[in-house]
């Protein structure tokens, strides 16, 4: 692709990674009052805010897609307002979004625990993934009764196999 007759080529996504790369950047897992009960790292070079700030603007992220989906909702006849809450499985719902440089895909369970896993561009479809990592925090973390809910996920298990379960994903 050139831009504006420059001579430069620039392509528009990244290159598909190799097996060695992990394809997982990050994730978020956040409790339905919008706590960051997670975030963890695999791939994120560059570093622009403070951890408080980035879990702020990730949930209002989802805050505002979840919300502008369900007023855009042809089938629904009660849109509600824009920027009013939505319920677990209120109205319709996204799934991800992706850009020419990462895929984020999301997840809320009816407890309102919200998964969010950003990837190379070219992940396929992540929803069977989510809910894995779903089954995990269930089994690991809420089972365990060392666990009080609400606060920041502290579970060696729970990371452990989650490591592993996202090393593991692949470029569809």
């Amino acid at each position: 692709m050139q831009f504006f007759g420059g001579t430069e080529i620039i392509s528009p996504s990244p290159p598909t990674p190799s097996t060695s790369v992990n394809k997982a950047n990050m994730m978020y897992i956040f409790n339905r009052s919008g706590v960051c009960l997670l975030y963890k790292e695999w791939n994120r070079p560059l570093k622009t805010l403070n951890a408080q700030q980035d879990h702020k603007l990730m949930f209002g992220l989802l805050f505002s897609l979840k919300s502008l989906t369900a007023k855009m909702d042809p089938v629904s006849v009660d849109k509600g307002n824009l920027g009013m809450p939505q319920l677990p499985g209120q109205g319709c719902s996204f799934h991800s979004f992706c850009t020419n440089t990462y895929k984020l895909s999301f997840m809320e369970s009816p407890s309102g625990i919200k998964i969010i896993l950003v990837t190379h561009p070219k992940m396929g479809d992540l929803r069977e993934s989510l809910r894995y990592i779903y089954n995990l925090y269930v089994e690991f973390v809420v089972k365990n009764p060392l666990y009080s809910p609400g606060t920041p996920i502290r579970c060696d298990l729970f990371n452990t196999s989650l490591d592993q379960y996202v090393k593991s994903l692949v470029v569809a």
